[in-house]
């Protein structure tokens, strides 16, 4: 009887152990190829006449990452009993092709970065840095499985040269953000609901600083007023829903950017003339740095929905995108970008996967004569998988755009581009 106890006392206390054990995975991407790029840009100035020069690009190189980004992560997972357990995720970027640094030395390196607590049949949270709702939702509904090549009009974070930038302001929508707070919940009655809320708050007092240069004849003072609020915020939620086959998904996001200002007055006693100047921050929309003109205070929002069916021989893609980028202060100043595509994706033989994409959007901003641009684009590719882990592949895209610059301009230039590669991936 005793020893019956001692046993049991033995493997409770085994069984405590184990439950404190958390489990730590390391994962990763290693993605290397040969890729290529031509791009031709015409020019949008009437004035230049029909036989003004085309400006031509074309680049190969053995590089990174262009079917998938190549990184490297750490993964836990410890079991607190009762059906909870706590989880946390540290992803970093890899740029193996660069010298001298194998691990991006980017604002990128940082992928992911969060911690997070899971009830079962109830849902989990998560703090730090982290994907959004709507990337979420692309990376499920993705015919290229947000690939970085040209071809996409929904996930267009590539440069197109097949060097990761994993922008986190992508062209469509926001790809990840820091200081972010996550939810999600488990599945009832095949729905999911998703929600993010972001705050990077700093109200700071104003300072004042002062320089003074002497010459022969004039003395010039300079006073620097730094000072405001440099905030950046926003909030986001999804549902998705899945019935057999179908997978149907809608996220929406919402962001602000308030930057600080800077003021900058001179004075010069030769003449007693006093002069001021206001730098405005350049808020980054759409993935490049906008002018000052669209204000530091931008309203961001962003949508999307797609559905994919599994018909068995092949699963279909449905995907639309938009977003909208204005000044807080006038919101009839501002640029935005809507798309849709369709895709599928399939086996053709047990080892040989391709896929297959189209899509079409448009750019329209306020100014003069309601500047706007067409979009198109196309993407095919395969893989080969040599095994569970290890594919080459093979991915060709192109794209186009009536105006590249979106200014007000009643002559816009057009650029159409093509991106291809061939390469190896393994996942480990």
């Amino acid at each position: 009887m005793k020893k019956s106890l001692l046993a049991v006392a033995a493997l409770g206390a085994f069984a405590s152990a184990a439950q404190a054990q958390s489990s730590v995975t390391v994962y990763g991407i290693l993605d290397m190829g040969y890729v290529g790029y031509n791009t031709r840009l015409a020019p949008g100035n009437a004035a230049a006449g029909p036989n003004s020069t085309v400006s031509k690009t074309t680049g190969n190189t053995f590089t990174q990452s262009a079917e998938s980004t190549s990184r490297l992560g750490f993964k836990g997972v410890e079991d607190l009993g009762g059906g909870t357990s706590a989880f946390f995720t540290i992803e970093l970027g890899l740029t193996p092709a660069s010298s001298p640094y194998a691990v991006n030395t980017g604002t990128t390196q940082n992928r992911q970065s969060f911690v997070g607590l899971k009830k079962n049949g109830l849902g989990d949270f998560a703090v730090g840095t982290q994907y959004t709702v709507i990337h979420n939702a692309v990376s499920a509904t993705d015919p290229g499985n947000a690939n970085n090549m040209m071809g996409n009009v929904i996930y267009t974070a590539g440069t197109g040269s097949g060097a990761p930038v994993g922008n986190e302001n992508g062209v469509s929508y926001t790809i990840r953000t820091n200081n972010a707070l996550t939810l999600n919940t488990d599945s009832f009655a095949g729905f999911k609901a998703h929600a993010i809320l972001i705050a990077n708050n700093q109200n700071s007092n104003q300072t004042t600083t002062s320089s003074s240069t002497t010459t022969a004849t004039t003395s010039t003072q300079t006073s620097t007023i730094l000072g405001g609020t440099n905030n950046q915020n926003g909030w986001g939620i999804g549902l998705d829903y899945t019935w057999n086959k179908l997978f149907v998904t809608a996220a929406m996001q919402q962001l602000k950017a308030q930057n600080p200002i800077t003021w900058t007055r001179t004075t010069t006693n030769a003449t007693g003339a006093t002069t001021g100047t206001f730098v405005a921050g350049s808020p980054v929309i759409f993935g490049l740095a906008q002018s000052a003109a669209l204000g530091t205070n931008v309203q961001d929002n962003q949508y999307y929905a797609a559905a994919t069916y599994d018909f068995g021989i092949l699963k279909a893609y449905a995907q639309y995108v938009n977003r909208k980028a204005s000044l807080q202060e006038d919101n009839g100043y501002y640029l935005k970008r809507n798309a849709q595509q369709i895709g599928v994706r399939s086996y053709i033989t047990p080892t040989i996967e391709a896929w297959a994409s189209g899509g079409l959007g448009k750019y329209t901003a306020s100014g003069y004569n309601n500047p706007a641009a067409n979009i198109t684009a196309w993407q095919i590719g395969s893989n080969y998988w040599l095994s569970k882990r290890t594919n080459l592949y093979a991915i060709y895209g192109q794209t186009g755009t009536s105006n590249v610059s979106i200014v007000n301009n009643g002559n816009p230039a057009s650029t159409n581009a093509n991106n291809y590669a061939v390469g190896v991936r393994h996942t480990f």
